[in-house]
């Protein structure tokens, strides 16, 4: 499996001469200063390749897209659409054009993957992201104060969501709303509470149905422009793979995969294969997925959480949580040989490491949470010590 890291550009912390001192090749990265529903550019494009490759000696290549965003409105199937997808058939063949055909990205409502602590402090020193259910229900039903909240949330939650809030300061439920925000670390769009509101006023009425109607509007649209450039579309799961605020959630089950990949039959029409955002879920059955799924998988995500029974996870080290890493490995690895023996000439799957611990000289550090150096090196470093066992005992292709 090609190994790679995600990097958020010039501005990242994180240089591109840590990541090939991590062991990765593949730089997964995308045009953040960009708004979403414009056209990326060639020139744009190749002005972010050329400082990927500018220092020859580090072997560096961008290899996949995350993420080409989908505008909100796509989301919503507001208003006259056609500029919108113009422009997104106009950046996949630039991308094409440019080389670079794997392109991830997300249907998830208004916010992306969502926290309540970004630094939760774990064993040694370290800090973790961490999803707490009874925080999320404080900010949801009393400060948020969405009508009918409370039916979405257990007695005890809401119990403790009560409990936090009434002993908050305002600078702690301001911060609350801050890491909520955060998000996916290149988001372009943040809210303040009005502002969330408003947008999930936008919501009213969009079921789940109505929005994988509006999912399978826009495969129709691009997809059939991705096969003529040999763009591979990869959609990532939700994070964490249930409904948040009342929005609904569509790509949280193997279920939802299935009625995706199927709406568009169509290479083009794939999945980005996250083990955290599906092992968040406490009915998915990640290696179980991993087996179903490898043939359509394009991009894979590997990290681990640890799962309460309360809704509330925390992202674990890599081959510790609550997911068997050596079997979704071995499941791709398994996938890798068969694509190679089939011919096809792009037969290695590319993977990162994601969301690593903040570990030692990293703690306090500027970078992005989730995204700092040395807790993705251990990660990436573990891994590749996994897949190497397994393809040597397997005799399965790296």
């Amino acid at each position: 499996m090609e190994q790679s890291w995600r990097w958020f550009g010039p501005g990242d912390v994180v240089e591109l001469r840590a990541i090939r001192q991590a062991g990765a090749s593949g730089v997964v990265t995308a045009l953040h200063d960009i708004p979403y529903g414009e056209v990326w550019s060639i020139a744009d494009i190749e002005a972010r390749k050329a400082q990927i490759a500018a220092d020859a000696s580090l072997a560096l290549r961008w290899n996949v897209v995350e993420s080409l965003p989908v505008h909100e409105r796509v989301k919503l199937g507001e208003g006259d659409l056609t500029a919108i997808f113009d422009n997104y058939r106009a950046s996949m063949r630039n991308l094409a054009a440019c080389g670079i055909k794997v392109i991830c990205y997300n249907f998830m409502p208004v916010v992306d993957w969502t926290r309540t602590e970004l630094y939760h402090p774990i064993a040694g020193g370290g800090r973790a992201l961490r999803f707490n259910a009874h925080e999320f229900a404080a900010f949801d039903c009393l400060m948020l104060k969405r009508p009918g909240a409370e039916a979405d949330y257990s007695q005890g939650v809401l119990a403790r969501a009560r409990d936090w809030f009434d002993r908050s300061s305002q600078s702690q439920r301001d911060r609350l709303i801050s890491i909520i925000m955060t998000g996916l670390p290149g988001a372009f769009d943040r809210y303040d509470i009005a502002g969330l509101q408003r947008m999930l006023d936008h919501y009213q009425g969009v079921t789940a149905e109505v929005l994988h109607g509006h999912l399978a509007r826009f495969l129709r649209e691009v997809i059939p422009a991705a096969e003529e450039c040999g763009i591979r579309l990869a959609i990532h799961p939700d994070d964490p793979p249930r409904p948040l605020m009342g929005l609904p959630r569509i790509v949280s089950t193997a279920q939802d995969i299935e009625k995706i990949l199927t709406t568009v039959d169509s290479p083009s029409n794939g999945l980005t294969f996250c083990t955290g955002s599906l092992g968040a879920g406490a009915a998915n059955d990640v290696p179980a997925m991993a087996q179903r799924f490898a043939g359509k998988t394009h991009f894979v995500h590997l990290r681990n959480v640890r799962k309460e029974s309360d809704g509330s996870f925390e992202e674990a080290e890599h081959l510790a949580g609550d997911t068997d890493m050596f079997a979704v490995v071995e499941a791709f690895l398994g996938e890798q040989a068969r694509r190679r023996d089939a011919g096809d000439v792009a037969w290695r799957l590319p993977f990162r490491p994601d969301h690593g611990h903040e570990l030692l000289d990293d703690v306090g550090k500027s970078s992005f949470p989730g995204y700092s150096a040395i807790g993705r090196l251990k990660g990436l470093a573990e891994l590749r010590g996994l897949m190497l066992g397994i393809a040597r005992a397997r005799d399965l292709p790296l």
